[in-house]
């Protein structure tokens, strides 16, 4: 694994050195999409290079992309002003959609056109050559320079605009971010993908100012995060077989709930801790009301998905035949051995392929075509077992809606409405009480 990962796994690292401190800028400035629409512009130039007979990977596409997006840096620095009726944030959402729709309608004329858009996406980092990381090192690291020398300016305007100086002074200061930023954002989307290239700019930045409040910290945050989900994002894109920018992306969104339910239950705490169980009504009601829609979702519609019942039957694997007769217990025994048994032998032919797509296993091309057919026959027995499951679930569903979804309805409504009455009560239980005090002001009255 190591072996095969290494190089993209430093890829990341460079991805994460650079774009957390550009991401830092982007949420100070207010333009959180900058970077969506800059790489959107670098994907036009990369698809009209395309459609003009270059590959994606060559020079001539990499010189197109840099020339559009420098275009689009240029328009973004010109229409940064103090005051001004239309907002920057504007300017940037029209450019990306332009960009967005015009990329399609080039692509439309271009051979193989849905690959295309799919490769700008997500990009390839999987297959970088350790030529090419040496390369994109290279490029970071004068713009790294670059950023350090000029870092008091930059940060000024980023930080405060208003006070920043004259308004020729920081367009010109503008002009150097947006145009190191435009050259940032064109090697990394040919490399990652718009959308990898996006969730490194912003989602770490964002986890890390949201946690920490100085420069500096914020930087070193981000800058771990960014190192915890690319190794995060990595070892899933290898261990499931995913596709790994769609994989890492869908890490960066994991470390956004987490930093969020975190800050959450530290809220809640100290919300507890100064105004006692009180602070604690708008959770119990939230709660009560969302038993009491489960609950009311089971009963008039038992056939729909019911995410929280699947989860609770494969916690308490007991209860999963529980609403099954004699007759449907067995044969759902039967399945369950079935599918284990397909999706082992599955698993261990998939592992082949992999080896032979990686070099480590020398298998022949009627080999691979032979496990290709052999894949898709059992993957057909598989889907026939699994709809058995699925049959026999939704007859316990059918049964399920009474014993369980109407009695959760009720009692989930019943708790919100007592929790919602009982409350004033409650609130004034937890008043001071005046008895206890000499202050003539502590007095009974309303609570705070």
């Amino acid at each position: 694994m190591v072996e095969f990962l290494w190089a993209p796994f430093v890829a990341c690292l460079l991805l994460t050195a650079i774009h957390v401190y550009l991401g830092l800028h982007v949420l100070a400035r207010g333009v959180i999409f900058v970077d969506l629409a800059l790489a959107q512009v670098a994907a036009l130039g990369v698809t009209i290079a395309f459609l003009a007979g270059h590959p994606i990977q060559s020079e001539a596409a990499y010189w197109y992309a840099l020339v559009f997006t420098l275009g689009g840096a240029g328009l973004f620095a010109v229409s940064r002003t103090r005051r001004t009726p239309v907002p920057q944030e504007a300017v940037i959402g029209i450019v990306y959609a332009v960009s967005a729709a015009a990329a399609v309608l080039v692509v439309d004329r271009a051979p193989q056109g849905g690959e295309h858009i799919r490769q700008i996406l997500v990009g390839s980092i999987l297959t970088v050559t350790p030529a090419e990381v040496g390369t994109l090192a290279l490029l970071y690291a004068p713009i790294g320079v670059l950023h350090w020398l000029v870092r008091r300016p930059l940060l000024d305007i980023s930080l405060d605009p208003d006070g920043a100086g004259a308004r020729r002074a920081v367009r010109a200061w503008d002009l150097v971010f947006y145009a190191s930023f435009g050259v940032v954002v064109t090697s990394s989307v040919r490399l990652a993908g718009v959308l990898l290239v996006f969730a490194y700019l912003v989602v770490p930045a964002t986890a890390a100012a949201a946690l920490v409040r100085s420069a500096r910290a914020r930087l070193l945050a981000g800058w771990a995060f960014g190192v915890l989900v690319s190794v995060g994002g990595l070892t899933a894109s290898w261990t499931w077989d995913l596709p790994t920018g769609a994989t890492v992306v869908v890490a960066f969104g994991v470390l956004v709930a987490c930093v969020g339910s975190a800050l959450a239950a530290r809220a809640g705490a100290r919300a507890t801790r100064a105004r006692g169980v009180g602070a604690l009504r708008g959770g119990a009601i939230a709660l009560c009301a969302l038993v009491g829609l489960a609950g009311l979702s089971l009963a008039l519609a038992p056939r729909m998905d019911h995410w929280w019942l699947d989860w609770l039957e494969a916690s308490l694997p007991a209860t999963q035949t529980l609403f099954l007769s004699a007759d449907e217990r067995d044969m759902r025994r039967d399945a369950v051995d079935d599918v284990r048994r397909a999706v082992a032998e599955l698993e261990r032919v998939r592992a082949m392929q992999r080896e032979a797509q990686w070099g480590t296993r020398p298998v022949t091309e009627e080999m691979q075509e032979r496990m290709r057919q052999y894949l898709a026959g059992r993957a057909e027995i598989l889907a026939g077992d699994r709809l058995i499951l699925k049959t026999l679930q939704t007859r316990a569903r059918a049964r399920q809606r009474w014993w369980l979804g109407v009695p959760l309805a009720i009692v989930g409504a019943g708790g919100a409405l007592v929790l919602a009455r009982r409350w004033p009560a409650i609130s004034r239980g937890t008043c001071r009480n005046p008895a206890r005090s000499s202050d003539p002001a502590a007095r009974p009255g309303p609570c705070a």
